[in-house]
């Protein structure tokens, strides 16, 4: 079934479309979910959360893309996941080493929220990936959005565990400089 008929579906408050999204789209957000949580019972928790926060928020807000969409409520539902105290005793150790190699630089004396919206600070990050190359790109969405390993990483691109980890070194201090430069930081 196409988007646009799942998302009518979701318009009109028919339940068919939960199954339809459901069938159409599990895969992609469950390896959105598993990257994160490395665990398939919260990764299940996590869908079921997606598809009743579909649910919850077509109508009012319309997207673009469901795929998109679908897979930012599944990040963030699952970044939520993380934080609960239950999650952290079974280890997500992968996404607390993504946030340590991103710590040091996030931090500002001045609150960033206060500096710029969230949405001007997305949209210079989006300029930022936009201009690297596609597999500096790739590796950097990747680590960053998918939450994948180093390891799966450079088995993806038949590279050495090192390459990426220097190609992410040199990535996060070019995003950094721009953010610094335009002011974000």
């Amino acid at each position: 079934m196409e988007d646009q008929q799942i998302i009518e579906m979701y318009l009109q408050q028919n339940e068919n479309a939960v199954v339809q999204t459901a069938q159409k789209y599990t895969r992609y957000c469950r390896s959105i979910a598993i990257h994160i949580l490395h665990s398939p019972e919260d990764a299940d928790e996590a869908l079921n959360d997606t598809w009743l926060a579909a649910w919850n928020s077509i109508p009012p807000h319309i997207p673009e893309c469901l795929r998109t969409f679908l897979g930012r409520l599944t990040r963030n539902i699952s970044l939520k996941h993380i934080r609960s105290e239950s999650t952290l005793k079974r280890g997500s150790a992968e996404a607390k080493v993504i946030f340590e190699e991103v710590e040091d630089w996030l931090r500002s004396e001045q609150d960033i929220e206060q500096q710029v919206s969230e949405q001007a600070l997305a949209e210079e990050i989006n300029r930022f990936l936009d201009g690297i190359t596609g597999i500096e790109r790739n590796v950097f969405v990747r680590r960053y959005w998918y939450m994948q390993s180093i390891a799966e990483i450079a088995e993806y691109h038949g590279f050495s565990e090192s390459k990426v980890k220097s190609m992410l070194f040199r990535i996060r201090k070019k995003l950094y400089a721009k953010l610094k430069k335009e002011n974000y930081l």
